[in-house]
């Protein structure tokens, strides 16, 4: 049945260039889209920039920039990148546009019209890297300087602030986690690793201020800086950029106007973030939306971390890798293939020039690639270059076609848990039987001592590819692309309930050419 998904990235940090992370991230949302469109689904997927805030502030500053002329040419780099991803995202939102201001001036009004925004004033151990307050039990200290959990240095700070009345919300989000899986208002945060943590830092500080609950309220303005969302009647404040940030997600849905047409999205299917952001998105933001009447988002998938070679990816280290370079040097569905093939989405992993050749050239060029070549070739060479009329599966093909008739399960499956290393893992498993298959087949020989039954062999080889290809399309779509095409797929027959309509014997098919380019690997 034909349902809305709605998959979003985080936005972007602009300051800096993007690397191989934001990459990571933003092909594993694509992937995610690609797939539900490929179902027959409604899809919106959403990716864009965070732009306020002291730390953008700073960076314009260093770079003797004004903030809005820093941002927009920041900015710039990611929208660039959505195309050298050959990302198919439906929007790209800036929190600078006017659509995004309006809509946290109309957030921030609704909570306080509902009594869940109050002034006071803050103090406490503050990280302008992360934007965000620590506990001093979170803190460490090396040579008299405190560091965030994340490395990040703090300082102590004191303010006049808005409140929002977090502690009011924490028990009813201990019960959204812990509704049973589908239940219309469970909060899945995902891994099981990361809603173990958040669900431990609610329940630790319920417990912990269980006398003062006020304690848990989060401070939602600043005075100390000015590149930010003014605060509705108060311009002496500037909303904290967690709050003006995480509004995107609703902005690019149309909020504040909930009779537009891009509103039937909400709430979202799907955020991915970094692992270092889980808190924001499955205890404020949530929270947020509940204190204000609209639905928080259904499930929160928080990824790992790449290290490079071994190394935290680092400025300092000069171990930055540019995806953009990536691409050029490897080419773009390589790229895709390798991020979400390489490691599970939600552990960390290390980038390796050697594994991503060593991906391209085995599985790809090797398994896929060669598969490829060596049916349509022969097709070309011994069936005049038209595809063979359908086939009876024979004893000879039961396990291939078995295994064929649950990939669509597996696949989607892994997908929707976004384990899609698994999803992968699953395809190439028809392709190694495949290759099996052939071999044990030689249709090569059957020219001469059977040639229907070579027929019969080709078109099942065929039918393997097309489908392979077909649920490769949202990892690699300009290959996929090639490969249905090579296959004599019509461009309207490439979704998942074209395959239960066989391609009539007789397609008149192009001749093949290789889908994918080998990488040499230096000896170390």
């Amino acid at each position: 049945m034909k349902q809305t998904r709605y998959v979003t990235t985080p936005i972007y940090y602009v300051n800096d260039k993007p690397h191989v992370g934001h990459a990571y991230t933003s092909v594993a949302a694509d992937v995610l889209a690609r797939w539900w469109r490929l179902q027959g689904h409604e899809v919106f997927f959403l990716t864009g920039t965070d732009e306020h805030g002291q730390k953008v502030e700073k960076a314009a500053r260093d770079a003797g920039m004004d903030p809005q002329a820093f941002t927009d040419r920041v900015s710039q780099h990611f929208r660039d990148l959505t195309g050298t991803l050959g990302l198919s995202n439906d929007d790209f939102i800036r929190t600078t546009e006017a659509r995004h201001k309006a809509a946290c001036s109309a957030l921030w009004d609704e909570l306080a019209r509902r009594d869940e925004i109050y002034l006071g004033h803050y103090e406490g151990w503050y990280a302008v890297r992360d934007e965000a307050f620590y506990g001093p039990d979170e803190l460490t200290e090396r040579d008299g300087v405190k560091y965030a959990p994340s490395g990040a240095p703090v300082e102590w700070v004191r303010e006049p602030s808005y409140f929002f009345r977090l502690s009011k919300w924490l028990p009813e989000l201990l019960r959204r986690f812990d509704l049973p899986e589908g239940h219309p208002e469970r909060i899945d945060v995902q891994p099981e690793a990361r809603r173990n943590e958040v669900r431990a830092f609610v329940q630790q500080g319920l417990k912990d201020f269980a006398d003062k609950p006020e304690k848990l309220d989060i401070s939602i303005s600043r005075t100390s800086f000015t590149w930010g969302v003014k605060v509705p009647g108060d311009e002496a404040h500037v909303m904290y950029v967690w709050l003006d940030a995480l509004t995107n997600y609703i902005t690019a849905a149309g909020y504040p106007d909930t009779s537009a047409e891009r509103w039937k999205f909400w709430p979202a299917s799907a955020h991915f973030v970094g692992k270092d952001i889980v808190r924001f998105h499955t205890i404020y933001w949530p929270a947020f939306l509940m204190a204000a009447g609209i639905a928080p988002a259904k499930r929160v998938f928080a990824h790992g971390w790449w290290t490079i070679e071994g190394q935290k990816m680092s400025k300092s280290l000069g171990n930055v890798i540019d995806p953009v370079a990536l691409v050029a040097e490897y080419g773009l569905d390589p790229l895709r293939y390798f991020l979400l093939r390489e490691v599970p989405f939600g552990s960390d992993g290390d980038f390796s020039r050697k594994a991503l050749a060593n991906r391209l050239n085995g599985e790809l060029a090797d398994a896929l690639g060669n598969l490829a070549n060596r049916t349509l070739s022969l097709i070309q060479r011994n069936c005049e270059g038209k595809l063979p009329a359908e086939a009876q599966v024979t004893e000879a093909e039961k396990d291939l076609f078995q295994y064929l008739d649950l990939l669509n399960i597996e696949v989607s499956t892994n997908i929707e848990a976004q384990s899609f290393h698994l999803a992968l893992e699953h395809v190439f498993r028809a392709v190694r039987t495949a290759n099996s298959y052939i071999t044990a087949q030689a249709p090569w020989a059957l020219k001469k001592t059977d040639p229907p039954r070579m027929e019969a062999v080709l078109r099942h080889l065929h039918s393997v590819l097309r489908r392979v290809a077909t649920m490769l399309q949202p990892f690699m779509p300009g290959t996929m692309a090639a490969l249905l095409d090579q296959l004599g797929v019509p461009a309207d027959a490439r979704d998942l309930a074209a395959l239960a309509t066989p391609l009539p014997g007789g397609t008149a098919l192009p001749p093949p050419s290789p889908l994918f380019r080998k990488i040499e690997i230096e000896a170390t």
